[in-house]
């Protein structure tokens, strides 16, 4: 079963976020992730409980995999640059 990771990001440093984007990829990647959305236009249709800013979508294999991938040792120093440079709410997804 599928697993997406889906965050909403509101950058605070643009060039810092930018490092973050080029090194998390490849992470993500390497745990079979795939991106499906980084940050395109949206069209919020009803935000009561929550109003997006910059949405990331990325599905993984399984949640497994999803969890490997923000769990790793490799990602670990890379999720510091995003802790720094962007305030972020972050979820894992089962899916079909």
């Amino acid at each position: 079963m599928f697993a997406y990771v889906l965050v909403d990001t509101k950058i605070k440093d643009q060039d810092a976020y930018d490092k973050y984007k080029a090194l998390a990829r490849p992470l993500a990647e390497s745990y079979g992730g795939r991106y499906l959305t980084r940050g395109g236009a949206m069209d919020v249709i009803q935000d009561e409980l929550w109003t997006p800013t910059r949405m990331v979508l990325i599905e993984f294999p399984s949640m497994e995999n999803a969890r490997a991938f923000m769990e790793s040792d490799e990602y670990q120093p890379v999720k510091i640059i995003r802790e720094a440079n962007a305030d972020c709410t972050l979820l894992i997804l089962e899916g079909r």
